[in-house]
C-alpha cells in the first residue's frame, strides 16, 4: 500500500495536470500576488519614516507626514485592485479546474462497466462526484488565495528586513523554522484522518440516498428504528474521525502563533537594544516589528492552507480513484455500425459468471430467427436477466460469442447494437422532464402525432390526458406522482414510438392490471410481428404464443420448444405451468 505522502504527491501531480490548462491565469495571479504583497510590505517603511518625522513636542513635520499619507492612500487603492484581480484569477482557475474534474468523472461514469455500478453504492458514487469535489474546491481556492501571497510576503519581508538591519533579521530567520517544524508535524497526522472522514461521509450519503429512495418499504416493514441505529452508528464514526481531523488541524494555528509570538518578543528585545546603541532609529524599529509580525503571519496562513490541502487532496484522491477505474472494454478498432438489422441472433457456447469462482451460464446455445418470439422462463436466479445483460452487452461473455446478423457483437459499436433493441423492463426508469421528454427518449425528433399514436398503442394516452398539463406535465426521475403501472406504460410507449428491429421484454407488464395487460399483450403482438423478441416472464400465460420457449435452470437450457410441445413432454415447464394453473 502506498504511503500517505506518496498518495498525496501523486494526487497533487494529477491536479496540476488540470491546472496547467489555465497557466496564463496562473501567471497573472502570481503577478497580482506579488504586487499585493510588495506594496503591502512597503507601507511599514513609510510608517517608519513618518514616525521619525515626529521628533518631539512641537517638532512634528506635518508637511512630510501628509506627503507620506498620500503615498499610503495611493498604495492602498492599488493593493486593493491587485488583490481583487488576484482573487478573480484564483476563482476562475479553481472553478474551471473543478468543472473539468467533475466533467471527467461524470464522463467516466458513462463508460464504466455495469459491474462497477452494481458493486458500489449509488450514494458513495454521488458523494465522490458532488461532495468530495466541493471539498476539494474549497481547499484549492484557499491554497491559491493564501499560498501565493504567503510565499511572496515571506520573501519580500525578508528582503525589507535585510535592508534595515542584518543581525536582527537573522534572529527572525533562526527562530522561524520552529514554526515550520510544528506545522509539518501536525500536517502529517491530518491526511489519513481527512481521508477517513471523506470515506465515512460517502458511506453516510449512501445510506441517506438508499433510505430516501426506499422510504415506503422502510415504513411498511417498520424498519425506522433499525435505520436510525445504522445512521447513528455511521454518524458516530463520522463524528469521531471529524473531531480528530478538526482537532489536529485546529491546533496548527495556535501552535504556530505561539512560536511566532516568541519570535516577535525576541525581535522586540534585540531591536530595543540595537536602538539604544544607536544602530537603528525608532521609526526603523517600528518598521522592523511590523515586518517581524508579517514575516511570521504567512507561516500561520500557510499552515492553515496545508491543513485544508490535506482535506482537499484526500477528497481529490477519491475522485481520481473513480476517474482511473478500468473502463468497459473499448470498442474494436474496426467496429462496424450495423444498419437495417434483420434480427437474427445467435448465442454460441456462451459461458458467463459475475464472480469467477461461481459459474452461472455454461455452454449456452441459442438461435433466434428474424421475427421469432423467444420466451425465457425458469426459477429465480437461473440466468434469465443475465442473458438480457449479455444481449445488450452490458456485460461481455467470458467465452463463446453472441452474434447479430452474423456479426459478433464485440465487433459492433455499442451504439448500433443497443439502437437495434427496444427494452421494457420490470424496473421502470424515468428521467426528470415532461411526459413527452420521457416518451421521445429514443426518438427526439418524433412528431406530435407519432407520440400520441405510441401512447395510444401503449394504452397510456387516457391517463396522460387527465394529467394537469397532459404531455407537458413535469415529473421527477422517480415519477412519484404516477403509479407503478402508469410508469411502466410510459416505458412501453417509449418502445412503441421507436419500433426497433429487436425487442426485449423483461416482465414488461408486471405492474399493470389484468384488463390493461390483455390490451397491452395484443399491442405487443402487433408490434412483435416481423421483429425478433426476447420475452422474460414469470406469468406463463403471457408467453403461450411464443415461437420458442427456453426453460432455464442453473444457467443451462434444460428444455426448448413451443408451449404445446413442452406441455406434452410433461417436464419442468409442464410442472411450472400446472403450478400456476392447477385449478
Amino acid at each position: 500500500m502506498k504511503k500517505p505522502s506518496t498518495k498525496q504527491f501523486n494526487t497533487l501531480k494529477k491536479v496540476l495536470t488540470y491546472i496547467r490548462r489555465y497557466w496564463f491565469l496562473l501567471v497573472l495571479s502570481l503577478i497580482f500576488a506579488a504586487v499585493t504583497a510588495l506594496l503591502t510590505l512597503y507601507v511599514p517603511i513609510l510608517i517608519g519614516q513618518a514616525v521619525d518625522l515626529i521628533l518631539g513636542p512641537g517638532k512634528v513635520d506635518f508637511a512630510g507626514i501628509f506627503v507620506i499619507l498620500k503615498k499610503i492612500a495611493v498604495i492602498v487603492v492599488i493593493t486593493a485592485a491587485a488583490q481583487w484581480l488576484m482573487n478573480l484569477c484564483n476563482n476562475t482557475i479553481t472553478y474551471n479546474t473543478v468543472r473539468d474534474i467533475r466533467r471527467t468523472a461524470f464522463d467516466k461514469l458513462q463508460i464504466l462497466p455495469l459491474k462497477y455500478i452494481d458493486g458500489h453504492s449509488y450514494g458513495d458514487v454521488v458523494s465522490r462526484v458532488i461532495a468530495d469535489v466541493d471539498q476539494f474546491a474549497d481547499g484549492l481556492l484557499m491554497g491559491f488565495t493564501q499560498l501565493f501571497t504567503g510565499v511572496i510576503t515571506i520573501l519580500g519581508t525578508f528582503g525589507f528586513m535585510l535592508s534595515i538591519n542584518v543581525s536582527i533579521t537573522f534572529v527572525v530567520v533562526l527562530l522561524t523554522p520552529i514554526s515550520l517544524f510544528v506545522a509539518s508535524f501536525i500536517a502529517k497526522s491530518t491526511f489519513s484522518m481527512f481521508k477517513l472522514q471523506s470515506e465515512t461521509r460517502g458511506e453516510q450519503t449512501a445510506l441517506i440516498d438508499e433510505m430516501i429512495g426506499n422510504q415506503k418499504v422502510v415504513q411498511a416493514f417498520g424498519q425506522e428504528d433499525e435505520v436510525l441505529e445504522r445512521f447513528d452508528e455511521i454518524n458516530g464514526r463520522l463524528e469521531k474521525c471529524s473531531l480528530r481531523a478538526i482537532f489536529f488541524s485546529s491546533i496548527t494555528n495556535p501552535s504556530t502563533r505561539f512560536v511566532n509570538n516568541i519570535v516577535y518578543a525576541a525581535v522586540g528585545i534585540a531591536g530595543a537594544l540595537s536602538a539604544l546603541s544607536g544602530n537603528i532609529s525608532v521609526g526603523q524599529l517600528s518598521s522592523f516589528l511590523s515586518y517581524a509580525n508579517q514575516f511570521t503571519k504567512p507561516f500561520n496562513e500557510i499552515s492553515g492552507v496545508v491543513t485544508e490541502l490535506q482535506n482537499a487532496l484526500a477528497c481529490a484522491g477519491r475522485v481520481f480513484e473513480l476517474i482511473e477505474e478500468t473502463p468497459q472494454v473499448p470498442e474494436a478498432k474496426n467496429a462496424v455500425d450495423l444498419d437495417n438489422i434483420s434480427g437474427e441472433v445467435a448465442l454460441n457456447d456462451v459461458a458467463f459468471s459475475y464472480v469467477p469462482e461461481q459459474p452461472l451460464i455454461e455452454n449456452l446455445n441459442l438461435t433466434a430467427k428474424p421475427g421469432q418470439r423467444v420466451a425465457i422462463v425458469g426459477p429465480t436466479g437461473c440466468g434469465k436477466t443475465t442473458i438480457i445483460n449479455l444481449l445488450m452487452r452490458f456485460y461481455d461473455v467470458n467465452s463463446g460469442s453472441i452474434q447479430v446478423d452474423g456479426t459478433d457483437i464485440r465487433q459492433m459499436t455499442r451504439g448500433s447494437l443497443r439502437t437495434g433493441y427496444g427494452m421494457v423492463l420490470q424496473d421502470t426508469w424515468l428521467k426528470t422532464g415532461t411526459i413527452r421528454d420521457n416518451i421521445t427518449m429514443g426518438k427526439p425528433d418524433a412528431t406530435e402525432e407519432e407520440i400520441i399514436a405510441a401512447a395510444k398503442a401503449a394504452h397510456a394516452h387516457s391517463f396522460i390526458r387527465r394529467l394537469p398539463q397532459g404531455y407537458d406535465t413535469f415529473i421527477t426521475e422517480d415519477g412519484a406522482s404516477l403509479s407503478q403501472g402508469q410508469k411502466q406504460l410510459l416505458c412501453i410507449a417509449r418502445v412503441m414510438l421507436c419500433l426497433p428491429p429487436m425487442l426485449i421484454l423483461d416482465e414488461a407488464t408486471s405492474s399493470i392490471d389484468t384488463r390493461t395487460e390483455i390490451k397491452i399483450q395484443q399491442a405487443f403482438g402487433r408490434m412483435m410481428e416481423g421483429r425478433t423478441s426476447f420475452i422474460v416472464a414469470h406469468r406463463l400465460s403471457t408467453i403461450r404464443e411464443a415461437d420458442i420457449i427456453l426453460v432455464m435452470k442453473d444457467g443451462h437450457i434444460i428444455e426448448q420448444g413451443n408451449h404445446k410441445e413442452l406441455l406434452a413432454k410433461g417436464g419442468f415447464y409442464a410442472n411450472l405451468y400446472n403450478s400456476q394453473f392447477s385449478a
